[in-house]
């Protein structure tokens, strides 16, 4: 231990006292001065990562010394924008997409005319958009709806006629029987005339 009355802090180098000090990889830390080189979020024992004489917090670590590419993520989600730049990380910039300029497509997309049509749009459907329904391929956003009211419908909750979708209750309501006794819903008593 020095003279002057406490070992130098590992941050701000000034003299760390007893009551104010947090011990890290052998070195003294100020309360206030232990933090994340890159954040600033406060740390404790169960927070910390040490590279190279610098204190992070695990997240801020992970991103900047941890494993890059797909699968990699932490914490809820994980899909994040982020690309590092805060953390010094420099990434290629790829070449720009050229389309091809080969005026024959192959025989197999000329026999099979490429993919599904959407019977609600009439626009091709592709795989990551691709609900079946009603033996038809449809968008599942905007297009795979009750034909009557709109709403939108999942394989468990639709009826189908003359190949449109329906809800149950609309499906119920134009094709279903009709009489008494067969209203839907609670005290589905209608007066009609």
């Amino acid at each position: 231990m020095p003279l002057g009355g406490g070992n130098k802090c590992g941050r701000c180098s000034k003299t760390v006292y007893f009551a104010e000090e947090v011990l890290c990889d052998g070195r003294s830390f100020h309360r206030s001065c232990f933090l994340c080189m890159v954040c600033g979020k406060n740390l404790d024992s169960t927070t910390v990562a040490v590279h190279m004489d610098e204190v992070y917090c695990k997240a801020c670590y992970g991103k900047k010394y941890g494993p890059k590419g797909y699968g990699y993520g932490q914490g809820a989600g994980t899909l994040s924008m982020d690309k590092g730049e805060s953390l010094g990380i420099t990434h290629e910039t790829p070449a720009p997409h050229r389309p091809t300029t080969n005026p024959n497509p192959s025989k197999l997309a000329q026999k099979f005319g490429g993919s599904d049509k959407c019977p609600r749009c009439g626009k091709a459907v592709y795989a990551a958009e691709k609900v079946i329904g009603a033996g038809n391929a449809w968008h599942k956003t905007g297009c795979f709806t009750c034909a009557t009211c709109g709403k939108s419908l999942e394989s468990t909750t639709l009826a189908d006629k003359d190949g449109e979708i329906y809800c149950k209750g609309c499906y119920g309501k134009h094709f279903g029987p009709k009489g008494f006794g067969y209203g839907l819903g609670a005290g589905a008593l209608a007066h009609t005339q």
